[in-house]
């Protein structure tokens, strides 16, 4: 069995009594936990360099647990018809607006249900770069997040697209929901982004061994307690946004993980809005823009906010 990586995780104090099993399907992103168990029972998990032999054995609180992530099984994927708001496409690239609750691809044993699936059912082509498991997949979206993603049909767009990405020459705007009125209503903030030291299943600003982030912001309006704001980001780092926000003391709206529930808000209220490029084979300006979903649009008016002063952007290529 090739791994492809290993995890190295600490439990804590709060963790103690947790099934192993439990604590690291909430751990690892999109996983399942039959997957979490299965990696067990292959003796892929080891507690204090000792392999772990039961998925029910329970955890003392403060042990050092290295978790041995083996390559994507390769299967047949099945198309599946999930409904996909197709933005722009043409024989190179297909542009979709995601919706919300939907993980972009397969992983960790989770291999139905997902954007891949989608495009796979409605898309003829998609390049086969990343594999049978990320066809067409050039990058990704958070499963809550929705909005704006672009997909390669063929290999030589997909590695245009990929290059473009690197090189940070693509901008990407979003629009999200967050607590609290801004002293300043707009800024810059450039952090460096890690693994929360106190708290491994989350991202956070870290003084060290984190990756540069930078994400400029601009609120659009506000209310008595909320404001919309608009975030152009210059990284791409895991949940960069949210975790900027929560920094700022302006958790996202709807965000469990670094903020707080909010009652008849089921998700975060983040939608990447926009997605300024150049065509990766035709060369010629591209501007998707992604309409929000009808969930966003309730949250928006449901905390005061007006959706108008998002500055209406036209869609190119269509």
């Amino acid at each position: 069995m090739v791994i492809k990586e290993s995890l190295v995780v600490n439990a804590n104090e709060d963790d103690k009594g947790k099934r192993i099993d439990k604590f690291l399907n909430e751990l690892i992103e999109d996983a399942t936990r039959s997957y979490i168990q299965k990696i067990i029972d292959n003796g892929l998990v080891e507690i204090q360099g000792k392999k772990v032999t039961k998925s029910g054995n329970k955890l003392k609180g403060k042990e050092v647990i290295t978790v041995n992530i083996p390559e994507d099984e390769v299967l047949d994927l099945i198309p599946e018809d999930i409904p996909l708001d197709i933005i722009y496409e043409d024989s190179d690239i297909v542009v979709i607006n995601k919706s919300p609750n939907l993980v972009v691809h397969p992983a960790h044993g989770n291999y139905s249900g997902t954007l891949v699936n989608a495009l796979l059912y409605h898309v003829k082509d998609l390049s086969t770069i990343n594999g049978v498991i990320r066809p067409g997949i050039v990058h990704r979206l958070d499963k809550d997040t929705s909005g704006v993603i672009v997909v390669a049909k063929n290999d030589e767009a997909h590695g245009r697209l990929s290059e473009m990405f690197k090189e940070k020459t693509l901008e990407k705007t979003y629009v999200c929901i967050v607590k609290g009125i801004f002293k300043e209503k707009s800024g810059r903030i450039e952090t460096l982004i890690g693994r929360d030291p106190r708290d491994r299943k989350k991202m956070a600003v870290v003084q060290e061994n984190g990756k540069n982030a930078i994400s400029n912001y601009e609120v659009l309006d506000e209310s008595k307690n909320h404001s919309l704001v608009r975030v152009r980001i210059e990284t791409g780092r895991t949940h960069q946004i949210r975790v900027h926000m929560k920094y700022l003391n302006h958790p996202i709206l709807g965000d469990s993980t670094y903020g707080n529930e909010s009652e008849g808000i089921k998700r975060q209220m983040l939608h990447a809005y926009s997605l300024n490029f150049t065509h990766p084979t035709k060369n010629t300006k591209m501007l998707a823009v992604a309409d929000l979903p009808e969930d966003f649009k309730r949250a928006t008016k449901h905390v005061g906010l007006d959706i108008s002063k998002i500055e209406s952007e036209k869609r190119d290529g269509e």
